[in-house]
């Protein structure tokens, strides 16, 4: 079953190695997670798989990795100086700042009002200020004065980088229309967050593509890359169909620059929320440094031998959303051969952090030259973990509290057979396998890993 609650996900992921709160030995700091060794290689395998997908995969799509910090003026030109805000209320009385939005969806708590009908403070039910418009983008200084020439953004979202670089990638890989540009960076938003775990957060990394097209062919690419992104979270990321949905915006909350937005939502223990959005971002973004820059980024169409400005569709997903849904989705609770309770994380292989695990059966030396013979053998090919402390059964309730879908157990009868013992994690059935032929058998149980 999918987890009852956020907090039972939040708290296996800091028992066994996924998310800690950042600087918690200093209280933490809000809205701000590290990752630890097991959300590391969690993360790592989401984004690679991602990543072959729509790059690797494909002819039509190639990658970028663009800085972070970058002239101003791309964010004056892009839109964001001015209309990257979000509607903020302070309290009067605690100084606590929050979305008037937020405070009417029940984010923070019951909905209060005052005699008057005017919301109140959630925190402590004083008085709150008229909403006023704020700039989500976080500044910087570049160099040692600071002054407004030297003012510098942190990049609110992946996309900006794609666009002043369509030219330049075009050129130098003899690109012809529809060909898309990808990249997976870190974003950085200074707004006020509900606190749902990594949901929504102040630093994250997005996996986003532009696929730059005809402008007559964009109805049908945005329908195109709309099914082959929830495809993706289906079939690669194992999530259960049942609980992801297509919600199309309304005309009065699209961005700036969409002529119609798509997203894929997933329904989280809180309610339905994005988990990527699908979007016609027009010619707005090329047309707009064009103007700027005064350098022409048009395409030259041979059918009509004419300059077009493309239009762009852009899948944007976040990864440490994608990372969070899979956690959800992938957690199980039921019981084991011998009618005890197991919690599971059913992890697809390619993306589980750990492929294997080796356990010998006792910590007894005479097993540990066959075990660490048998571990290194396999930590060559696949993230691989060495345990021999506490009894196998509960090594085996850990390994699957991790989502690690294969499990070698190494006993006493290994040293006259040569054989191991392989488990599954699903099925939890087990099967006799000669060392020789284990990297086979292994691979047979992890396809396209």
């Amino acid at each position: 079953m999918v987890a009852p609650d956020l907090d039972t996900v939040v708290s296996l992921a800091k028992r066994r190695g996924f998310i800690f709160p950042s600087a918690e030995i200093y209280g933490g700091f809000a809205n701000t997670y590290d990752y630890g060794p097991l959300g590391v290689e969690l993360k790592r395998n989401i984004r690679e798989a991602w990543w072959r997908s729509i790059v690797r995969l494909r002819d039509d799509v190639v990658g970028l990795d663009a800085a972070l910090l970058t002239n101003p003026r791309v964010w004056v030109a892009s839109g964001h100086a001015e209309n990257f805000t979000d509607p903020l209320v302070d309290c009067k009385d605690c100084q606590r700042r929050f979305r008037p939005d937020h405070i009417e969806e029940g984010v923070y708590g019951d909905v209060a009002r005052d005699d008057d009908g005017n919301l109140i403070c959630p925190n402590c039910s004083g008085d709150l200020t008229s909403a006023r418009l704020f700039n989500m983008m976080f500044q910087t200084q570049v160099g040692t004065v600071a002054d407004g020439a030297s003012t510098a953004y942190l990049p609110p979202e992946t996309a900006q980088g794609m666009f002043i670089n369509f030219e330049n990638v075009r050129d130098s890989m003899r690109k012809k229309l529809p060909f898309g540009i990808a990249q997976t960076r870190v974003s950085f938003r200074n707004e006020i967050t509900p606190g749902r775990f990594i949901f929504r957060t102040l630093e994250f990394e997005q996996m986003e593509m532009e696929f730059f097209c005809h402008p007559e062919a964009a109805a049908e690419w945005h329908k195109y890359w709309i099914d082959e992104r929830l495809r993706w979270y289906v079939d690669i990321v194992g999530i259960n169909k049942e609980r992801l949905r297509l919600r199309d915006h309304d005309p009065d909350e699209l961005s700036h620059y969409s002529a119609g937005t798509t997203d894929i939502e997933y329904n989280f223990p809180w309610g339905w929320g994005e988990l990527e959005g699908v979007a016609i971002r027009t010619a707005y973004d090329l047309k707009a440094h064009s103007e700027h820059s005064g350098q022409s980024l048009t395409y030259f169409d041979d059918a009509t031998s004419e300059h077009i400005t493309p239009y762009v569709i852009e899948p944007a997903a976040g990864l440490s959303r994608t990372l969070a849904v899979a956690l959800l989705d992938s957690y199980s609770n039921e019981l084991d051969e011998k009618g005890d309770e197991r919690v599971v994380l059913k992890l697809p292989p390619l993306i589980s952090p750990i492929k294997v695990a080796v356990l010998p059966l006792s910590k007894k030396d005479v097993l540990t030259p066959t075990a660490q013979k048998v571990y290194k053998m396999i930590r060559e090919r696949w993230m691989s973990q060495y345990d021999e402390t506490q009894s196998i059964g509960r090594r085996y309730r850990r390994q699957d509290e991790i989502g690690t879908p294969l499990c070698v157990t190494i006993d006493f009868d290994s040293l006259d057979d040569n054989a191991v013992t392989v488990r599954e994690r699903d099925t939890q059935q087990q099967i006799r396998v000669p060392i020789d032929g284990l990297m086979e058998a292994l691979a047979e149980r992890l396809p396209g890993v």
